[in-house]
């Protein structure tokens, strides 16, 4: 799709705003803040795709750019990461949009591809939207002046990291308020400890629940899946034994995939547990806004103990979070892992605490 007419003052052609996303549920969060956003003309905002290389977050990203189309955003899909010569081919391509948009929206403060573009532009105006639980994670290190380091690194810097730091403190410092700057933070997460100048605004999925629903309920319960194993944070022998635990407790029929669990964790699944195995083709919030959903939704520490009370307001489905047992983490799990996923469980709002009994020994 063509980039809308400039607004006065920009260049022809050029978008106001510029919204990068490397993920669906960053998509859909860019198009929660601009339904809400003052005075914001959808057509005015040209989201740009870097391109994950996973089907499943590849698919999703799909479908939710023909939801961004269909408000009268541009799209503009970069395969930033197609072969050794797709990064600087992007930060080329990106560069003239980057120095005249006035505005620059963000789903994911931790990434590189994002950090080294953020160096580029001009914009004084910088708006951060959820990336899930991360967003907690970020305005922590925002405040405390800290790399911009995901909670789940091991620490132990490499010679990318090292090459890539100054890439990454002028990332933070553009995301840092300061004169002629501003920063706002689109968030549905508990946040404490903003940084003095930051704008929070509250998301509600405000769009999500004008746009689907309200759903069917059913009986019995639905379980959320995790990425916790392949990020190397839980054992997957003890994950498997929690997820057989919960199921058989509380009815479970289908297992909602996180996009980037792999098949073959999910296929012992489904052996183990009997479980119905789903590939969402949208994020869950959106999937279980449109139904039908269990009238319990279990999941382990993550974004949707914090999203599915929000999106599912008003329909009766209950949410629950299984704590994470200290003795399902791995031997290489970082130090911050379990205080990090405590915290995710004990900020979450309008949820069930239960546990996944037998999953440890």
């Amino acid at each position: 799709m063509a980039s809308p007419a400039a607004p006065p003052g920009l260049p022809d052609g050029a978008p106001s705003t510029l919204a990068f996303v490397e993920s669906p549920v960053q998509l859909l969060n860019v198009l929660e803040w601009a339904y809400v956003a003052p005075g914001l003309d959808a057509s005015a905002v040209t989201v740009v795709v870097l391109s994950p290389t996973d089907p499943m977050s590849r698919g999703q990203l799909r479908r939710m750019a023909e939801y961004a189309r269909q408000t009268g955003m541009a799209l503009r899909w970069e395969e930033a990461r197609g072969g050794s010569a797709a990064p600087l081919h992007t930060v080329r391509a990106l560069a003239p949009l980057l120095r005249t948009a006035r505005r620059v929206v963000i789903g994911d403060p931790f990434s590189r591809y994002v950090q080294l573009l953020l160096t580029l532009t001009r914009a004084r105006e910088l708006v951060v939207v959820d990336d899930g639980t991360a967003t907690m994670e970020f305005v922590d290190l925002l405040a405390r002046g800290r790399p911009l380091v995901r909670w789940h690194r091991d620490g132990r810097s490499g010679p990318r990291d090292l090459a890539f730091a100054p890439f990454s403190s002028s990332a933070r410092r553009r995301l840092t308020p300061g004169a002629g700057r501003r920063v706002e933070l689109f968030t549905c997460m508990p946040i404490e400890g903003a940084p003095a100048g930051v704008a929070v605004t509250t998301h509600a999925f405000a769009w999500t629940r004008a746009s689907f629903g309200p759903p069917a309920v059913a009986p019995g319960a639905d379980l959320v899946g995790t990425s916790l194993v392949e990020t190397g944070v839980v054992d997957e022998d003890k994950y498997v034994a929690a997820v057989r635990s919960l199921a058989a407790t509380h009815g479970a029929r289908r297992y909602f995939a996180h996009r980037r669990e792999n098949t073959t964790k999910l296929h012992r699944l489904a052996v183990v547990t009997g479980l119905q195995i789903v590939r969402p083709d949208l994020p869950l919030e959106l999937i279980a806004r449109r139904g039908p959903v269990g009238r319990t939704v279990l999941s382990f520490p993550s974004t949707v103990v914090h999203t599915l009370p929000l999106a599912l307001s008003g329909t009766g489905v209950r949410v629950a979070v299984c704590e994470i047992d200290p003795a399902w983490l791995t031997a290489t799990a970082s130090p911050r892992a379990q205080g990090f996923l405590t915290g995710v469980t004990s900020t979450a709002r309008d949820v069930q605490r239960v546990r996944g009994e037998g999953a440890t020994g």
